[in-house]
C-alpha cells in the first residue's frame, strides 16, 4: 500500500535519517517509536505528503484514500462537530454539500436534475445516508455526548476537539489512517474503544504513541527510529523492547559464542510467538514471529532516566480522610459527596471521563482548592508531593537555569550533587544551564519529577505525570511509582502504569459521584462489563 524508497532527511546540517527501504501493507498496524526529536512525526507529515523528504520517493497506490489526524485544533472552526467528521471522506462531504446546493434553488434546471441524480447515485455509493449515524457512532465511542455533535467546533473544550479530530480520521473506511499520538487528551475508556477500532480495521494504520499498552495491543509491527536509520521489526513494542534489552546485554558480553548466542534468541522469539492476544492480528503475528531470524533483532542506543521516590519518614497509620466533598464550577458538578479512606496499602488511581473533576479532587486534597462543602483530613504524620495536571506557573517567565531551579528544592545546594542528580534525568553537560522556561514539555516533566523525588514526601499526588514523556521515561517513572512503598494517588492516560502501579480505583462519574473499588484497573473494568 506504501513503499518508501531510498528516504532521507535533514534538518540544519543534521541527517535525522538516511537510505530508508520500507513498505507498508493492507492489514498491519505499524508502531513507530523513537527517541524525543528522532523524526516520528516528521516521518509521518514525509508519508502524508505534507513536507518533502531530502532525497527518495514515496510510493502510495492511487487508488488509496489516506486519512490524516489533524494537529491544528482550529482548523475547522466555522464547521459543526457532525461535519467536520464527515469532511474526513472529502468526496463524500463535497458530494453531499454539491446535491443540497442544487435541492436549494428556487428552479432547478434540467441540467440541475441530471446533476443531482448523478450525485444521489455517488452519494449513496459512498455512504452518505450512513454517514451521520457512523460519525456519531465514532464520536460516542471516543466520549463526545450527542449533545454536542450540532456544536460549532470554535465552542468545543480543547479536549474534546482533539476527539473530534480524532473521530475524523477515523471516519468514512479510509485505506489508510496515519495517527500522530491519537491517545493524547483520552481517558481510558476512549483509548480502549480506539483499541478495538484498530483492531477490527482492515486498511493500513501507521501510528505514533507513547502508549505501551496501545502500541501492545494494536501493532503488528514496530517501526523503530534509531542511530539515523529507520527499521522495521515484526512484532508488538514489548517484544521490541525485551529483544532490544537482550541484544544490548549479549552485544556488551563479546565473550559469549556465537552459537549460543543464537540459541538464547530463538527461544526467546519462540516464547514470545507462542503469547496469545486478543488481537485480530494474534494468528499471522505468530507466524512472521516464526519466521524471524536472528539477524533481524532490533538493538537500541535509548537512555533511560532514573526516577525513584524515596520517603524521609515513615507515615503512621492515619493516611488520609476525605468526607463528603462536593465542589461545583461555573454551574457544572465536579464532585458530590465525596468519601472515602486512604489505608496503608493504598496506591489509588482516579480516572474519569471528565477530567475537569479529576484535577478539582487532586486540588482539593492538596488545599489548593477549597470545597463547597465537606472535609480533607491528612494524617499528621503524612506529608505530600504534588504533581499537578498543569505545571505552567512553575517555568512561565522563570529566568533561572536547569540548576538553579532544581537548587531551590534541594537540601544539599552543592552543585556536584545536583549535577549528578540531574544526570541520572538525563540533563548532561551544558544542558544544566538551559533556562527553564524554554524547555520542552517532556523536559519540563522531569524537572517536575525531579522536584518530587527531593521532596522526601511519603505521600505522592500525581495529575496526568505521562503527558509529554517519551516512552523510555514512562517506563521509568512506571518502575519508580511501582517501587514507591508508600500512599499514591494518581490520575494518567497510560493503561499498563494504571495496571501496573494501582491496586484500587476511584471513578468518578458525570453526575459527581463515584464508585470506589479495591482492585486493578483491568479488574475494574471486567467488572463494568459484566
Amino acid at each position: 500500500m506504501i513503499t518508501v524508497d531510498n528516504l532521507r532527511l535533514q534538518f540544519g546540517g543534521q541527517v535525522l535519517f538516511s537510505n530508508v527501504d520500507l513498505q507498508f501493507t493492507a492489514g498491519n498496524c505499524y508502531g513507530i517509536i523513537g527517541a524525543n526529536g528522532s523524526g516520528k512525526s516528521t516521518f509521518l507529515r514525509i508519508l502524508s505528503g505534507e513536507i518533502d523528504s531530502a532525497d527518495g520517493n514515496v510510493y502510495i497506490d492511487a487508488k488509496a484514500r489516506m486519512s490524516v489526524l489533524k494537529q491544528n485544533q482550529n482548523m475547522y472552526d466555522m464547521y459543526s462537530v457532525m461535519d467536520t467528521v464527515i469532511m474526513g471522506n472529502p468526496r463524500l462531504y463535497e458530494c453531499g454539500r454539491e446535491k443540497d446546493a442544487i435541492y436549494e434553488k428556487d428552479e432547478m434546471t434540467d441540467e440541475d436534475g441530471m446533476r443531482a441524480s448523478e450525485l444521489e447515485e455517488l452519494f449513496a455509493e459512498l455512504g452518505g445516508w450512513e454517514a451521520e449515524s457512523d460519525a456519531s457512532r465514532i464520536l460516542q465511542g471516543l466520549g463526545v455526548a450527542p449533545e454536542y455533535h450540532g456544536t460549532p467546533m470554535s465552542a468545543m473544550d480543547p479536549r474534546l476537539k482533539v476527539k473530534v479530530l480524532l473521530a475524523q480520521a477515523l471516519f468514512g473506511k479510509p485505506d489508510i489512517i496515519l495517527l500522530d499520538e491519537p491517545t493524547n487528551n483520552l481517558d481510558l475508556a476512549s483509548v480502549v474503544w480506539l483499541e478495538d477500532f484498530l483492531m477490527d480495521y482492515e486498511g493500513t494504520v501507521l501510528v505514533v504513541s507513547h502508549d505501551r499498552y496501545f502500541l501492545n495491543n494494536v501493532c503488528t509491527h514496530i517501526v523503530d527510529i534509531d542511530f539515523g536509520k529507520i527499521k522495521m521489526y515484526v512484532g508488538n513494542y514489548d517484544f521490541w523492547y525485551e529483544s532490544s534489552q537482550l541484544v544490548q546485554r549479549l552485544m556488551k558480553d563479546q565473550s559469549k559464542k556465537v552459537e549460543q548466542k543464537r540459541e538464547e534468541l530463538q527461544a526467546f522469539i519462540a516464547r514470545f510467538s507462542a503469547n496469545k492476544s486478543k488481537s485480530r492480528q494474534a494468528t499471522s503475528r505468530r507466524k512472521l514471529l516464526e519466521k524471524l531470524s536472528v539477524e533481524e533483532m532490533p538493538a537500541s542506543s535509548r537512555r533511560y532516566p532514573w526516577v525513584g521516590f524515596k520517603a524521609d519518614r515513615e507515615p503512621g497509620k492515619d493516611r488520609l480522610f476525605v468526607s463528603g466533598v462536593t465542589k461545583s464550577l461555573d454551574s457544572e458538578i465536579l464532585l458530590n459527596d465525596v468519601s472515602f479512606i486512604v489505608g496503608k496499602e493504598d496506591k489509588i488511581a482516579v480516572i474519569g471521563r471528565n477530567e475537569r473533576a479529576v484535577t478539582m479532587l487532586f486540588k482539593i486534597l492538596m488545599g489548593e482548592a477549597e470545597p463547597d462543602a465537606g472535609t480533607v483530613k491528612w494524617g499528621v504524620s503524612t506529608t505530600q508531593a504534588y504533581f499537578p495536571g498543569d505545571n505552567s506557573a512553575f517555568f512561565e517567565g522563570c529566568g533561572l537555569n536547569i540548576m538553579d531551579w532544581m537548587r531551590q528544592f534541594s537540601e544539599d545546594k552543592r552543585e556536584s550533587y545536583l549535577r549528578a542528580f540531574l544526570g541520572r534525568m538525563l540533563f548532561s553537560g551544558d544542558e544544566v544551564y538551559k533556562t527553564v522556561s524554554v524547555l520542552s514539555g517532556g523536559e519540563k516533566v522531569r524537572c517536575m519529577l525531579s522536584k518530587l523525588m527531593l521532596s522526601g514526601a511519603n505521600s505522592l499526588l500525581l495529575d496526568q505525570p505521562t503527558n509529554h514523556l517519551d516512552l523510555e521515561s514512562i517506563a521509568a517513572l512506571n518502575n519508580g511509582m511501582s517501587a514507591f512503598p508508600h500512599n499514591i494517588i494518581f490520575s494518567s492516560h497510560d493503561h499498563q502504569l494504571t495496571q501496573t502501579v494501582a491496586n484500587r480505583i476511584i471513578e468518578i462519574h458525570g453526575d459527581g459521584t463515584i464508585t470506589d473499588r479495591m482492585c486493578t484497573y483491568d479488574e475494574y473494568m471486567d467488572l463494568n462489563k459484566a
